[in-house]
Order: structure tokens, then sequence, then C-alpha cells
């Protein structure tokens, strides 16, 4: 039998919470910096997050190669951060690492996290954007044969491949797929990830990872006319979370972004004009962070360089030397300041940071 999941832990991944797509903190010599890394982890527990990934997309993929060697020490800090918040939290943090790779590869890394106690692994497929839809399925079965995961559909332009309607119907029956990152910045792409879950009838919990659409995802309820249950019942999905790059900064409002269109969703109120207008306001500002213009060259960078203005981070430096900020991002990022003040945690930040970064 592969490992369960904690029912625990499985309820608060299905209620929605907020995950920040924890970044890498380096020094100028490109080295792991220890007190920033865990300042971070800090930072995201103290705002209010549910839990961290971290080895994702946001974290860089290049820890994981031999001459660099970090993805187990960067896992490690934020396991040993996330259990000394554990002890004065009444819900503990969900654990959520990445795995990517071909099959010997990712079940290594499912192995590590495992003995890390991590809870799920998000995985990643682009790395086998070459194999056909059954031998991504023998993968990801293999893989959830060590521990839980968390399907990832990334858009191919930061290295994700096209994932179909009919690959993610074979995908959520696997029995130990414990939620789904929907993340293709693509509406078409994002309906057929919901509407395989619909049509399954599985309590599987969607997170958004559309940067370009985040607060309508958290308030749209997807609802099916192609499938009834029993009772003739349409089938409608919500979807419960976030677990985002552009949710590592900005956390704190980034959070209560969440509580306010759970209140909304929960209340069954009217969607005000004022969340559409945020909306369009968070996107803008994502655009600025993640390089919109530039095929998001700068995304990792973006995030930052708010991370550094806010003093969390001592620089931008990037595992690869040539990953920065793009032409024009650095104006873009003032601009978003500027036009969006109540969307920054700045306050919050200069408050906490010294007794984070202790």
């Amino acid at each position: 039998m592969p490992p369960t999941i904690a029912t625990n832990i499985l309820q608060t991944i299905r209620k929605g919470i907020a995950i920040p797509a924890h970044p890498l903190a380096l020094t100028a010599e490109r080295r792991l910096d220890e007190r920033r890394q865990r300042a971070l982890s800090r930072y995201y527990v103290d705002a209010g997050s549910g839990g961290l990934a971290v080895g994702v997309h946001t974290t860089q993929f290049a820890i994981r190669q031999p001459k660099i060697g970090l993805f187990e020490p960067v896992l490690r800090l934020a396991a040993e951060e996330m259990d000394r918040a554990d002890t004065k939290r009444t819900a503990p943090l969900v654990r959520i690492g990445g795995i990517c790779g071909e099959t010997k590869q990712a079940v290594s890394e499912a192995t590590l996290l495992r003995d890390l106690k991590y809870h799920a692994g998000l995985l990643s497929l682009g790395a086998v954007a070459a194999w056909n839809e059954d031998q991504l399925l023998v993968h990801c079965k293999e893989v959830a044969s060590i521990l839980p995961i968390v399907g990832f559909y990334l858009q191919p332009a930061v290295g994700g491949r096209l994932l179909p309607h009919s690959f993610w119907r074979r995908f959520v029956e696997i029995e130990n797929v414990v939620a789904i990152k929907i993340a293709p910045f693509n509406r078409y792409q994002t309906l057929d990830v919901v509407r395989a879950v619909a049509e399954s009838g599985r309590d599987i919990a969607l997170y958004t990872g559309n940067d370009d659409n985040i607060v309508l995802d958290l308030l749209t309820s997807f609802t099916f006319r192609t499938k009834v249950d029993a009772n003739g019942q349409q089938q409608s999905r919500r979807i419960a979370g976030g677990l985002l790059g552009h949710w590592s900064v900005w956390t704190k409002r980034a959070v209560e972004l969440l509580d306010e269109c759970h209140a909304l969703v929960e209340g069954e109120q009217p969607i005000p004009a004022s969340m559409l207008e945020k909306s369009i306001h968070v996107t803008d500002s994502n655009a600025a962070f993640f390089d919109a213009a530039n095929k998001f060259a700068g995304c990792i960078a973006g995030l930052h360089e708010v991370l550094r203005r806010q003093r969390l981070l001592e620089g931008l430096w990037c595992l690869d030397p040539n990953e920065g900020l793009s032409p024009g991002q650095c104006e873009e990022i003032d601009r978003v300041y500027a036009a969006y003040p109540e969307l920054n945690d700045d306050d919050f930040v200069r408050e906490h940071r010294d007794a984070w970064l202790k």
C-alpha cells in the first residue's frame, strides 16, 4: 500500500490555504545564505501561510545539480523551520516538496521528501516532455507509490509541457493524488484539469498557479453539465487555494486576499466590483514581478527584487549568473509599487524582519 497523507493535513489542503513557493537565498558568491533562507520561511509562516512549497520552480530547479548540491540542504532547512513553527500551532503546516526528472530521479526525490517528513510532492513533468500519456501515467504512479502527489500543470514558457484533458482524466484516478496545481496560464487548459476532476467525482483539491488570473480562479464555481452524479446533480468544483511563486512576496496581503475570497464563496455573496478591480491589480503586479513582457525571463529575479527591497534578501543572485532582471523590469516593479500600495506588506515585514533574521 502506498503511504497515505494524515487526515488533518488532507482536510487542510482541501479547505484551501496559501502556499508560497519558497525562493532560494544566496550570497554574492552564489552560496546558500542559511540565515536569510530561514528568515524567508519565518516570514511566510508569520504572514499566515498554511504551508510551504520547497524545491519547486521558484526555488530554482538547478539546486538538484550535483555540483550545486542544495536540494537536500534547502529542504532540510525549511523542514526545521516548519518543525519549530508547528510547536506553536494548532494546525500543522502543509509541507510540499518539488519532484522532477525522469523516473529514477523522481522516485529518489520522493523518497528524500518522505524521509524528511514532507506530506506530498509537487510532481513536475517538464523533464519528460517527449513521453506519451501512457509513459507519463506509469511514471506518476511510481512516484505516488512512494509519496502522495500534487499534480502540476506548468506552462511551457517556464519549462512545462502541454497536458490534455485525456491525461488529466486518467491522472485523477491515481489513488495517491491529493491535489493539483493548475498553472498553464490558459483558460482552456485550466478547464481541462477542473473538468477531469469533476468527472472523476473525487475530492481532489485544486490550487491555482495561474498568476494571470489568481483572484477570479479563487472566486469561480466551475460547473459542468456533461457530468452528473447519481442524483442527477451537476458536478461543480472550486479552486480552494493557491500555490504560487507570486505569493512568495507580499505574502501577508495574499493570505488576506485568500481569506476574503473564502468569505465571499462561503457566504454565497455576489462578487463585488472591488474584487474584480483587485483581480486586475494583482495581475498587473504579477506581470511586473514575473516579467511577462519578456516571456518570464526575469520571473525569479523579479521576486528576489521585491524581497531585496524589503531587506529579506541581500541581492538578486540566482544560481545561473546570466539570470537577472530584464531591461525595464525594475521600472515596472516601481510602477506597481506606486500604483497599488495596498497590496504590499512592507510595514509588516519591517516590523518583524530583525526577529526573522536572528
